[in-house]
């Protein structure tokens, strides 16, 4: 991790790489001049993964979060908004709360492959042994919020940028439908799925509201 966070920034400062995913990545962070404290706290986050299982507090829990997920999405925003510094700096709560979304529907989603077979444990103050469909009810309401607040920044993102992250949006708020209608201890048994012919609708039907102008 230490020698390809290393290369990461060598590749950054010095504009190449012979490692084509880095190379891109450096292209990506020098046009938009994405803020060099953000990969800082991604590559954080996903350190704690090689020796952390647990997260007992709410300050360690949602400090992975944020170096795992809303930074990703505010290194999008300059992307998405084209460099838009006033879009960009609107948007940036959104974008946070968006990225959060995103990483706790996939906690829920592999929630048995981290707790059965990796001993692993994002959410704190949850008993994965004893989880009941309240406890699961109370993580959906928190995930909602982030939904709802990410939704209202993807309806003022610039028409060409909307449409892909709304199929994500869409896509996540799917996993998340299917993991509310479950018993709590259905998730601990098997990883939640989309079916691919649910995919092909999401897409599709998400196609013709933006044709349609159909509110989002």
């Amino acid at each position: 991790m230490a020698a390809f966070k290393t290369a990461t920034f060598e590749a950054i400062e010095n504009q190449f790489s012979i490692n084509p995913v880095l190379h891109a990545f450096q292209v990506i962070v020098n046009r938009y001049g994405i803020d060099h404290q953000l990969i800082h706290s991604f590559f954080k986050s996903m350190e704690m993964d090689l020796y952390k299982k647990t997260y007992e507090s709410y300050e360690e829990y949602s400090s992975y979060i944020y170096g795992s997920a809303e930074v990703v999405g505010l290194m999008c925003l300059p992307i998405l908004c084209d460099n838009n510094h006033e879009q960009v700096n609107a948007l940036k709560d959104a974008a946070k709360s968006l990225g959060a979304a995103f990483q706790k529907i996939n906690f829920l989603r592999d929630v048995q492959e981290d707790f059965k077979d990796l001993n692993r444990v994002y959410f704190p103050n949850i008993d994965f042994n004893n989880l009941d469909d309240y406890q699961k009810k109370q993580l959906l309401l928190d995930i909602d919020k982030d939904f709802q607040a990410g939704l209202a920044g993807i309806k003022l993102l610039p028409i060409g940028s909307r449409f892909g992250v709304y199929v994500a949006y869409r896509y996540y708020r799917s996993l998340f439908d299917k993991i509310d209608r479950l018993p709590a201890r259905v998730i601990l048994q098997k990883r939640v799925r989309v079916p691919d012919f649910k995919k092909l609708l999401i897409i599709f039907d998400s196609y013709f509201r933006f044709q349609l102008n159909t509110n989002l």
